[in-house]
């Protein structure tokens, strides 16, 4: 069966901490992400990009910064992506910041739930995003999506889904971390939260890694992957606003990918924190679109394995 996607653009950065990521989904676009799939045997529905407030660029209120807007942006992209799941598409949610993963992960929870399956999150990403008010002094919610689908956060938030919380941390596996504050680092341990970081990548390899986080994955299983780009590394992809060294090299990343496609499990994709403004010539765009096609069937393998060509 040839899947279908539906590319969802949500142009804004009103939770992050750098201008530049609303400028994302044409980027994406630009850099042929439609054609790619459609290459691959996809059948490619672009929705064109949602609408919400613009970034107002205020000071955090009461511990949050940018939380009306936010909410409004996230309440859109699940009303968007409860949509696509319920007509029978893969949505791909172009963003934007990792504030809206909020958005898109609660309305996967809510379909899973709903059909009865179980749900797992694939988190690739350079940070935790497990912040609290409490714990960070910015206030920038792309760095508390995880904690308030795990149910801790501002009640606008955590109620996107309907259930609190709107995800079971057991349900997520976290890859690439490798920045994490110290208040952060205790809450997660506290959680129970399973995390992959690049310690670990490096002591066992991203097969190991990549079998142990998809491990339990199945036919009834809805596998979301949420991709933030600063999960790669810098000297690959320079085009993010928080940057941090240390990441996957290329053939690490497509791995990742490569083998996720393999479980024809994926359900639900986010690409998120690409900024146009901080690129070179759409070059992080493009390695996104690269990575896409990987998660999509893409591979340059040549290997025959157990009777079939790989």
């Amino acid at each position: 069966m040839i899947p279908s996607v539906a590319l969802i653009g949500a142009p804004t950065d009103v939770g992050a901490s750098v201008l530049g990521a609303r400028l994302a989904p044409d980027a994406l676009r630009i850099a042929g992400l439609a054609a790619a799939l459609e290459r691959h045997g996809v059948a490619v529905h672009d929705r064109g990009d949602l609408h919400g407030p613009p970034n107002p660029w205020q000071p955090a209120v009461g511990g949050y910064r940018h939380l009306p807007e936010v909410v409004a942006w996230n309440q859109a992209v699940f009303g968007a992506v409860s949509a696509e799941l319920a007509a029978g598409h893969l949505p791909i949610l172009l963003g934007g910041d990792h504030c809206l993963a909020m958005g898109s992960i609660a309305a996967a929870a809510a379909h899973a739930r709903a059909a009865g399956r179980k749900l797992r999150v694939l988190w690739f990403d350079a940070h935790a995003d497990f912040n609290t008010s409490e714990l960070t002094p910015s206030g920038n919610l792309h760095g508390m999506p995880v904690a308030c689908l795990c149910g801790q956060g501002p009640a606008e938030l955590v109620g996107l889904a309907g259930v609190v919380p709107a995800v079971d941390a057991r349900c997520v596996r976290q890859i690439g971390v490798r920045s994490v504050d110290e208040g952060e680092r205790r809450f997660v341990h506290a959680q129970g939260l399973e995390v992959y970081d690049m310690r670990y990548i490096d002591e066992i390899g991203v097969p190991q890694v990549m079998r142990a986080a998809l491990d339990g994955v199945d036919a009834d299983t809805h596998l979301h992957v949420s991709f933030d780009v600063d999960f790669l590394d810098p000297e690959l992809a320079p085009g993010v606003g928080t940057t941090v060294p240390g990441g996957p090299t290329y053939r690490e990343a497509h791995l990742c990918m490569e083998m996720i496609a393999e479980t024809g499990r994926l359900a639900s994709l986010d690409v998120v924190e690409l900024n146009p403004l901080l690129d070179e010539r759409n070059r992080t765009g493009l390695l996104a679109v690269e990575l896409i096609e990987s998660l999509f069937g893409k591979t340059t393998l040549m290997r025959w394995q157990q009777g079939r060509m790989r």
